[in-house]
């Protein structure tokens, strides 16, 4: 399920009388927005879904009952409480590109050889027309070994003649340090 339930937000109400009676606040904006519009989502909902969708995915966003094409664009959270304060929504349209990021996941972390995984980078930013909006960017880290440095050009979205990269290609990723060796006992001593 990609479809997110809001509703129009009554600026009248505050912000917080809206968290304690359940919700998160959220905005809309986008190219054929005038002004951005304020939303309301229900937090059990809305954290569930996120559990699926983070920043960047393409989503449709049911506001009182009209879908509209939206990408996540920004999720803030309560640095003490880690509840989610808020959302920020980015109108979809089709033929307007528009700037994204995707996630950088590491899989098979424990297939390493004898190396520390360093990840240097959790996400890739890029623009791209909706149709080619990447949900995120997955490192098969098990053919890998200490010593390898996996750069933003040696993965599949920098090859996607359909992306153009914001992030600079020659960044590190990861990289696959050396374990440091214990000291030797003469090197102890001195």
């Amino acid at each position: 399920m990609n479809t997110l339930n809001a509703e129009k937000r009554d600026m009248k109400v505050k912000a917080k009388k809206l968290r304690r009676e359940g919700y998160i606040i959220g905005n809309l904006f986008g190219k054929d927005i005038e002004n951005s519009i304020p939303l309301k989502l229900d937090s059990h909902d809305t954290t569930m879904f996120l559990k699926d969708h983070k920043k960047g995915a393409h989503i449709t966003l049911n506001i009182d009952g009209n879908n509209t094409e939206a990408m996540i664009k920004e999720i803030n959270y309560n640095a003490l409480k880690k509840d989610i304060e808020f959302i920020n929504f980015q109108q979809l349209v089709a033929n307007e590109k528009i700037n994204a990021a995707a996630p950088v996941v590491l899989l098979n972390e424990g297939s390493v050889q004898n190396g520390i995984v360093e990840q240097s980078l959790s996400e890739i930013e890029y623009e791209a027309y909706p149709a080619d909006l990447v949900e995120s960017v997955e490192i098969d880290l098990a053919n890998y070994k200490a010593g390898d440095l996996i750069h933003v050009e040696d993965l599949d979205i920098a090859k996607n003649e359909k992306i153009s990269l914001i992030t600079s290609p020659d960044t590190i990723v990861v990289n696959i340090a050396e374990p440091e060796a214990a000291p030797d006992e003469d090197e102890e001593e001195e």
